[in-house]
């Protein structure tokens, strides 16, 4: 099967994915506006309320995007589509899709080269994903608290724990990018063009951050980190466009 990551049948998965998560979401919400109005919450605010949280699925609705379509060019565009409407993220598609690709032999340059191997991708990328579903009703009241309990103490244990958990994530990133800075094989070392777009997305994310808090913008926070990472493809684009195929994709 030539197409077989845009088949007919991967299409019709993903539309019911889509129209079943709709669904879900419109029946919720209209039960939260019946509720809303038995507990006597003036129209005008039920109103404001659903305003202001569609502006604020703007930004990352648009970061979902930027993941959609640099899932895409390995995976084909559906797949990444299913997986991001129901409750994939960035870093976890991300770091999951690349995990399973280098595991049997390919990367994102070259992608999956048959069924078995993009049935292997999914599978790797769902069931991973399934597991938060299973555990947290389990563990997570009992590790919330806990947690709780201990970023609760004081200012400097608050401020102590968002940053175990801010390090928790760039750990993760960071072993990924000097993986492939170092070269872990010859279809994955760094180029040019990846370093030079890991840059630009840091500087523009430092740069919007910083404007952000100069300015008191908070409105605008929210979409630092989606409008960072097209600026970095941006980048990207321009300087595959400049540099010669060979000299952005190298990196020694």
């Amino acid at each position: 099967m030539d197409n077989f990551k845009e088949s007919p049948l991967i299409y019709g998965l993903a539309i019911a994915v889509v129209l079943f998560v709709t669904v879900q979401s419109l029946f919720f919400m209209v039960k939260a506006w019946k509720r809303g109005k038995q507990l006597g919450i003036e129209k005008e605010k039920m109103k404001d309320t659903v305003i202001s949280s569609v502006l604020f699925t703007i930004a990352p609705a648009i970061s979902i995007l930027a993941t959609v379509l640099s899932l895409a060019s390995a995976l084909g565009l559906v797949l990444p589509w299913i997986r991001l409407t129901v409750i994939g993220n960035l870093a976890y598609e991300t770091v999951s899709a690349t995990e399973a690709l280098n595991a049997i032999g390919t990367s994102f340059t070259t992608g999956v080269r048959n069924v078995s191997e993009f049935s292997t991708v999914a599978w790797v990328m769902t069931i991973g994903a399934s597991f938060p579903l299973v555990l947290l009703p389990i563990f997570c009241k009992k590790l919330h608290k806990t947690m709780g309990k201990l970023t609760t103490k004081n200012e400097k244990a608050s401020k102590l724990g968002d940053v175990l958990g801010a390090a928790a994530f760039i750990g993760i990133m960071a072993a990924f990018v000097s993986q492939a800075i170092a070269g872990k094989n010859a279809d994955f070392s760094a180029g040019v063009l990846s370093v030079a777009t890991l840059a630009s997305a840091m500087i523009f994310t430092v740069a919007l951050d910083y404007l952000c808090r100069k300015k008191k913008l908070e409105k605008l926070s929210a979409f630092v980190l989606p409008v960072s990472m097209f600026g970095a493809m941006g980048i990207a684009i321009l300087i595959h466009q400049l540099l010669p195929a060979a000299a952005a994709i190298t990196w020694r």
